[in-house]
Parts: structure tokens; sequence; C-alpha cells
């Protein structure tokens, strides 16, 4: 392995965080199966190490900075190339992962990263969110559902809200301003059956990154009609 770790590795430690030489194998494998893959399929836009590096593999992991404890099931909503769950999934092995995405080439190529770089520890399901929060397989089953994808965060709760188990949490990773976006949820996550902690904002470091997480805690059940039929989320978020 001749590229180089050490942003990576630098950052984490002052995340208070470390991988094994196994780990750092894992990641450059699956970074290796990500550039090879994207060449006939559209993964993901940014291709270059350094990049990949900071904007994929550390702001996936920077999530150890907020993880709850006494989490044991995690589910990335909308996973795409397999972020954050797969960097997710090599730094926390012993935590089961599912994700879901609604593209099966997608979940084909994630399957090909699995089996190659030998990860027990995650599940690959193909389906539409609307249709993965209305499934009693994963409704209301996970202690943790995490979220890169872009979308609002009210369309986001619908999604992903249904498929947290009481006293969970559901986090979102965003970036950009959000206060106007945190102020027109309030009630939609609120009618989910969450509560929003205040935001959580940062930098990767050595970057003018800026990042937030929001925290939703799942504080009772969402209610059967939600989420609402396919598309519905995006196109009509609660207020």
């Amino acid at each position: 392995m001749n590229r180089d770790y050490s942003y990576l590795i630098k950052t984490l430690s002052g995340w208070k965080f470390e991988l094994t030489e196994k780990q750092i194998e894992q990641l450059d494998k699956y970074y290796e199966l990500l550039i090879e893959k994207n060449k006939v399929m559209n993964l993901t836009a940014i291709t270059e190490f350094d990049e990949v590096i900071v904007k994929h593999f550390a702001d996936s992991l920077s999530i150890c900075t907020v993880m709850p404890n006494d989490i044991h099931t995690i589910c990335d909503l909308g996973t795409g190339a397999g972020f954050p769950g797969i960097p997710m999934a090599i730094a926390y092995p012993n935590i089961q992962f599912t994700l879901i995405d609604s593209l099966n080439k997608r979940i084909k190529f994630l399957q090909e990263v699995v089996d190659c770089i030998g990860l027990n520890n995650v599940t690959l399901v193909h389906a539409r969110a609307e249709e993965a929060g209305r499934n009693k397989i994963y409704r209301e089953q996970f202690d943790l559902v995490v979220s890169r994808a872009v979308a609002n965060i009210a369309t986001l709760s619908e999604y992903c809200l249904p498929l947290v188990k009481n006293g969970g949490y559901f986090i979102s990773f965003k970036s950009g301003d959000i206060n106007n976006e945190i102020e027109l949820s309030g009630k939609a996550i609120n009618k989910l059956g969450g509560q929003l902690e205040k935001p959580i904002l940062f930098s990767l470091p050595d970057t003018d990154i800026s990042r937030s997480f929001l925290i939703i805690n799942k504080e009772k059940n969402t209610p059967n009609v939600y989420p609402r039929k396919a598309g519905t989320p995006s196109k009509e978020p609660l207020c």
C-alpha cells in the first residue's frame, strides 16, 4: 500500500479514535474498488485520493465525535456509494450495519466491496426509503440511523425516524447554513416521534469545510401513516 493515510490517521487521533493497520488496508481497497467502478458507473464526483480521504473517509468517520453509547445496530439510509456506512462498518466491526439504497446497481457494487474486503457486519438492502420505513423487518429496529443524503431535514426525518427504535437516534450529516432548515422542521420532527438536539458544528481539520450533525432522539413511536407514499416526503415535506 503506497497511498498516504497520514491525514486520516492524524485527524482521527485528534478525535480520540484510532484505526488498525487492517482497517486502513480495508479503506484502501475500498478506495481502489470505488475508483475502478466509477469508470463505468456514476458513484462519486470526488475521485482524487486526497479529496476522497477528506470529503468521504474523514467526513464519514467524523461521526465518532458524537456516536452515542450502547449502539449495536446502525442503518445507513440512502447510502449511495457507501458513505458513511462502509467506512463506519470498517471502523466499528462489532456493530451490525444495514445499508439501504434505492438503486440496485449501487447495492451490487457495495456487495462486491463487502465481499472483497471481508466485512462480516454489513447487510445490504435494495429498497426505497418509504418502502423500508413501512417494512416490519426494518421499521423501528435500529439503535441509530445515519444519512448523508442531500435533502431537507423534514424529508430526511420522515424517511429515517420510522426506522429508529424508541430511545434510539437519527443523525444527519449536513453542510452549509442549517438554521432556517431547523426552524422549519421542528414540528415535523415532533410529529414523527423525535426531539431535535442542539446541532453540533465543526470543521474538518486543515480544511475550510464546515459541517454539522443534527442529532434527533426518538422519544415515541412514529405514527403508522409515516412515511407517506413514495415521492410525497420530498415533494411535500411535513411542516
